[in-house]
């Protein structure tokens, strides 16, 4: 891996991530329209382009053999779901006034994963991730007893992400293949939804608002680009050095949230960020040693 590979893949890194963490700017612009009319814009529009794009690539064979082998299209259909529920939640929080909420859910989503990983396929915590998690889930517990709720926009989207990971990890399947027989499986829903929102009046697309129809037309793009810059990054950096780079898009989110969008952050919130911040920082040095043992 040539330093010239390394540098083009540390910004085309920065770039995705830092889109993921801009995302709430654009969602924040469909704020007409309820959560479920942009979801199934999203899978609509999505379904679309990624289908020219697995053209342009010549992966539209891989696609339709994906659909017919139940091995690959099962696991699939279960992250479709798992995906779904992840963006109909993160959608909902940034219309409501929750951005911070899902700032924490992104930052404690690697800590999920093993998590998941340990319970699912048994692989065992070393020690640094163990502490790591315990003091996470001291954050999520100070959430609870300040405000006497449990942070479940965080959980879910912790979870849901972390348990989508999972699955895509098991499954041999091309990531953008895998995007498109994901949304295309949850195309019939999508379409019959807004066709719903159509015949009863209450949908905002087509509704004499170009600039709102454009942007849910968008929303496709907003989903693939990010994607198709990760995957070039991907190519050129280490999976530790990707790691690292993942809580840019949490941290764009957080600065959005407190600073852009003024939500509250006092000194309950700064205690549970600051444990989890912690925690992250036990997790990543954790991944270093890790990784320096296996050059070693």
């Amino acid at each position: 891996m040539t330093s010239n590979s390394q540098k083009n893949g540390t910004i085309l890194a920065i770039t995705a991530y830092s889109f993921w963490g801009l995302i709430p700017l654009f969602f924040k612009t469909l704020d007409a329209a309820g959560p479920g009319e942009i979801l199934a814009h999203r899978i609509l529009w999505s379904v679309l382009l990624m289908g020219i794009l697995l053209k342009a690539l010549g992966k539209t064979d891989d696609f339709f053999s994906t659909l017919k082998e139940l091995k690959r299209l099962a696991p699939l259909m279960l992250s479709s779901l798992l995906i779904s529920i992840n963006w109909l939640v993160y959608i909902w929080a940034i219309n409501s006034e929750r951005i911070l909420e899902t700032s924490l859910g992104y930052y404690i989503n690697p800590l999920v994963s093993v998590f998941l990983a340990t319970m699912v396929l048994k692989e065992k915590l070393s020690r640094l991730q163990l502490v790591a998690i315990t003091i996470a889930a001291l954050g999520v517990l100070n959430q609870l007893f300040v405000f006497g709720q449990v942070p479940w926009v965080a959980l879910t989207l912790a979870f849901s992400f972390g348990g989508y990971g999972l699955i895509r990890k098991k499954i041999s399947v091309d990531p953008f293949v895998g995007l498109t027989v994901e949304t295309f499986m949850l195309l019939p829903i999508a379409v019959g939804y807004l066709l719903m929102l159509q015949s009863s009046g209450e949908s905002v697309f087509l509704q004499k608002d170009l600039t709102l129809d454009m942007l849910l037309i968008l929303s496709g793009a907003v989903t693939a680009f990010p994607l198709i810059v990760f995957a070039a990054a991907a190519r050129r950096l280490t999976l530790t050095a990707l790691g690292l780079f993942q809580y840019i898009a949490p941290s764009v989110s957080f600065l959005l949230a407190v600073l852009l969008y003024g939500e509250s952050f006092g000194l309950p919130e700064l205690i549970t960020f600051a444990l989890i911040w912690i925690a992250l920082a036990v997790f990543c040095v954790d991944s270093l040693r890790s990784r320096n043992k296996k050059i070693v």
